[in-house]
């Protein structure tokens, strides 16, 4: 029994057909390039008959955009790239380039005659300059908090801050704290000791670190006339207050007095007064028979 079967199956891989497809893959699927350097995208492909398959390359971004269709090279790839083969190699990529891109196989006389591959390309690009925002003055006692950005640096940078050409490092007893990852040098209450010339760093694994200009700090103590002005200031707002208070109460007493004499004045009708008697009657003449007629 064993054996018929094993003879079915020899007769059948005899008499049938093998199928077989275009096969495409990437001998590096993620590639890791600095700024203004080449790339170099790999894509390998084999044919099962076809032996001039159509290779194009396209890029993933918002939408699906060619890179290389019909033997060229399009838009902004045009005079700066190259093909080898089926590989890819961009020059001087900036931060622009990085993407995914799909290497994509056609051969038409294959049985299966579609195949892609895909490569991620990463450009890093090294620090550049930070913006820094550091005011020139502050009170003493103050919140404060600077900041430092560089918003161009791939991998993202990390910050460091220095005052006077030195760097500040963060302990349990000091009257700052710093986050590297955000830029932020944050002071909760500033004092004279903390004027000086700050700066930020920025740098990441790609360059040499960059840093913004040195900016001078000032720390003031508040005037003893603005002290004097702001507690008159709260004095007048409070008895202004309380004024207002005073005047909105009698002005609702007052309101309810009328309200109450109004009503009682409402209720109480006096009766009308009597009509006046008639007039006297005078000079008016009795009329008494004087004869007596008989017929």
């Amino acid at each position: 029994m064993t054996m018929m079967m094993f003879s079915l199956l020899l007769l059948l891989c005899i008499h049938c057909p093998v199928s077989m497809s275009v096969t495409v893959s990437s001998s590096k699927t993620k590639v890791e390039v600095h700024e203004h350097t080449d790339a170099v995208l790999s894509c390998d492909f084999r044919t099962e008959k076809d032996q001039n398959p159509r290779i194009e390359w396209k890029k993933k971004e918002k939408a699906v955009t060619f890179v290389y269709f019909n033997n060229k090279f399009i838009g902004s790839y045009a005079g700066r790239a190259k093909m080898e083969g089926a590989a890819l190699t961009i020059h001087s990529v900036t931060q622009k380039d990085s993407g995914e891109y799909r290497c994509e196989v056609t051969a038409s006389d294959d049985h299966v005659n579609f195949g892609e591959a895909t490569v991620t390309l990463d450009v890093h690009v090294p620090p550049h300059i930070p913006s820094c925002e550091v005011p020139s003055s502050v009170f003493a006692g103050s919140d404060l908090e600077l900041l430092c950005k560089d918003k161009q640096s791939v991998p993202p940078a990390t910050y460091s801050w220095y005052k006077d050409n030195r760097a500040l490092k963060v302990s349990s007893d000091a009257a700052y704290s710093m986050d590297a990852r955000r830029g932020t040098l944050k002071f909760t209450s500033v004092s004279k000791v903390d004027s000086g010339m700050y700066r930020c760093e920025s740098s990441n694994s790609v360059g040499a670190p960059k840093s913004c200009v040195a900016q001078q700090l000032k720390v003031i103590d508040y005037p003893v006339d603005i002290t004097i002005l702001i507690a008159g200031a709260s004095g007048f707002v409070i008895v202004t207050l309380l004024c207002c208070i005073c005047v909105c109460v009698c002005r609702r007493r007052g309101c309810r007095e009328k309200e109450k004499k109004t009503k009682s004045t409402k209720s109480y009708n006096p009766p009308p007064p009597p009509p006046p008697p008639p007039p006297p009657i005078h000079n008016i003449k009795t009329y008494k028979p004087t004869q007596s007629f008989m017929i």
